[in-house]
């Protein structure tokens, strides 16, 4: 599906025609250019390759610098591979102007990183035990994770504590509030995964 590279700014809240007032997350989309094509007699599968914000020679290694400059344009930091609708060429600049007010996109990013969690926080457990009789360092503990005698295991998949967030987050069917082709932004309706300045995907 068509779509671009992009770098969330922050939330904020506009007014809609009704008069409600509605949060909104500002996300800096494009341009991105395209820096490869790639073709079903080659590759396999018909797609093309852009890139978003430049980066100087200097961070570049020697195969991307052979990679962009085969295609005539700028290094760029980050890359991503999209099936756009109409045909595009290499150098290609595609901008924000893509996506239309009161549509809905997808948006695709990393969450936020909480570190190690336990189970009350990670899985919303309530907590096991009372703070009397010598039990109040117990109140936020699993309880029982596995059987004894059978089957003397731990299945996959227990609810247990351990790393929570920096996963892949897709967030669908988001409305576009706003296109602001002059400053390459758009305003989606409600919150979507990353912190502020980290890298998102908008898909069509």
């Amino acid at each position: 599906m068509p779509g671009l590279l992009g770098k969330k700014i922050g939330m904020t809240s506009v007014f809609g025609a009704d008069g409600k007032n509605i949060p909104c997350t500002v996300i800096e989309c494009g341009p991105c250019v395209v820096t490869q094509l790639k073709t079903v007699e080659k590759d396999g599968y018909k797609a093309a390759q852009v890139g978003f914000m430049p980066k100087s020679e200097k961070h570049t290694t020697k195969a991307e610098a052979g990679h962009f400059k085969a295609a005539g344009v700028q290094p760029m930091r980050y890359l991503a591979e999209f099936d756009f609708e109409q045909e595009v060429k290499l150098g290609d600049t595609i901008t924000v102007s893509m996506f239309e007010e009161n549509s809905f996109v997808d948006v695709i990013g990393i969450s936020k990183g909480k570190g190690y969690q336990g189970v009350v926080k990670r899985h919303g457990f309530g907590g096991v035990g009372q703070s009397t009789h010598g039990q109040d360092d117990r109140l936020r503990a699993p309880g029982s994770v596995g059987a004894c005698a059978y089957p003397s295991r731990i299945f996959p998949g227990t609810r247990m504590a351990g790393h929570m967030g920096q996963d892949r987050v897709t967030a669908q069917n988001l409305l576009v509030l706003k296109v602001i082709p002059e400053y390459n932004l758009i305003m989606v309706k409600g919150s979507i995964p990353g912190a502020k300045n980290s890298i998102v995907t908008i898909n069509k």
